[in-house]
């Protein structure tokens, strides 16, 4: 995904903040649901871009929906709304999250599975796959795929690791038939 320099900016200023003040990691797990909330509900970007409502009141709602997330992001967010910028929060979210990955030394991955997988799954592929991309751990999201039929499909930034029954079964098929 594209960024604009002005929302990296913002993510730097914020990492930075996060890092002076011990926060990274909490403020790195509350941006990730952040940016759930924000990418789920389209209406609340159109209620904070809106011209019609007052920007005392744009910043009194964000104060008001993230009460439980850590005060440097409200207080980023109310800046994002500040300088007309809200537009940019998914993207000021990701360039954040990926500087924090580099320092922490983990990736993000999405592993693709027949069923949820539970924590100790998560823990041990987590531990496995992160030495292949040279990270200390990663940060999984499971999605459910029922066509896999088993196994799983690992994938961390470009790189596809697939171990699906699925897969196997094609690639038997081709050896069979020809």
């Amino acid at each position: 995904m594209s960024q604009s320099t002005a929302a990296n900016r913002y993510a730097k200023a914020l990492f930075q903040l996060a890092q002076e003040h011990n926060l990274l990691k909490e403020v790195t797990e509350d941006l990730r649901e952040v940016k759930i909330a924000f990418e789920e509900t389209n209406e609340l970007f159109q209620l904070l871009d809106s011209p019609k409502i007052e920007t005392d009141k744009k910043k009194e709602m964000l104060s008001e929906l993230f009460t439980s997330v850590q005060p440097i992001i409200v207080n980023a967010l109310k800046l994002l709304v500040d300088k007309k910028r809200i537009h940019e929060v998914v993207s000021v979210i990701d360039a954040f999250v990926a500087q924090a990955n580099d320092a922490q030394g983990v990736a993000d991955a999405v592993v693709f599975s027949t069923r949820t997988l539970a924590e100790e799954e998560k823990q041990r592929i987590s531990t496995a796959f992160a030495q292949k991309v040279g990270k200390n751990a990663l940060h999984i999201t499971n999605e459910i795929d029922a066509s896999l039929l088993g196994g799983i499909r690992v994938q961390i930034g470009n790189q596809i690791y697939d171990n699906s029954v699925a897969t196997k079964l094609a690639g038997l098929k081709r050896e069979l038939i020809g």
